[in-house]
């Protein structure tokens, strides 16, 4: 299914309705970024992103909770304020929301605001669909779910890959990447509840 199927799709669905969120969820390095780019290209005036990674813990946090090392699991988010941004998106006009600063590998609170003109979003995350409390809890506000399915193998040669793109060698990245991220995309794809649209890559 192209992105222009897609915003076809949501285009359908969100007629007649206020504002329309759509859930975008895969595993990291599936490709969530430049679908969602590509979606908002395709739905025009009025469509925008916003990144769950805005909810990640900050890393003085996560060493405290002896989870640095696996930043990026579900328990390293603030995923009760996730689920209440997404409440909000649904009901109020204008939110302010934060977002993650790759550069500075932290999140900026009250980075971008979502406007009242932003009327189809497309929230995109790993643990949007996750089986899990609270994530559950923002489920009735998703008009559209829909999920990457990207294999393990390629997953795994786009982190390595991804990681070496940020200056780490080979070899430490293929550690990164089979260290964390691989078991957070057996999370992600194992413990995550069926999207409507699947697109498998």
């Amino acid at each position: 299914m192209t992105p222009a199927m897609l915003a076809q799709e949501i285009c359908r669905r969100a007629e007649g309705q206020g504002r329309f969120i759509t859930a975008l969820v895969g595993a990291p390095g599936a490709g969530k970024s430049t679908l969602a780019a590509a979606l908002v290209a395709e739905l025009g005036a009025g469509a925008r992103v916003v990144p769950m990674d805005g909810f990640h813990l900050d890393n003085p946090v996560l060493e405290a909770r002896g989870l640095l090392a696996r930043k990026g699991c579900p328990e390293s988010f603030d995923a009760l304020g996730f689920v209440h941004m997404v409440q909000r998106l649904a009901t109020e006009a204008e939110v302010v929301i934060p977002v993650f600063d790759r550069k500075l590998d932290l999140a900026r609170a009250g980075g971008d605001v979502v406007r009242a003109e932003d009327r189809l979003l497309i929230v995109e995350g790993n643990y949007l669909l996750l089986n899990a409390a609270p994530w559950t809890h923002a489920r009735p506000h998703y008009g559209l779910t829909i999920a990457l399915d990207v294999p393990e193998a390629e997953l795994e040669r786009r982190l390595i890959q991804r990681w070496i793109d940020h200056d780490h060698t080979p070899e430490a990245a293929r550690a990164r990447a089979l260290s964390n991220d691989i078991p957070n995309a057996r999370r992600v794809l194992g413990e995550s509840d069926p999207a409507e649209i699947v697109i498998r890559a």
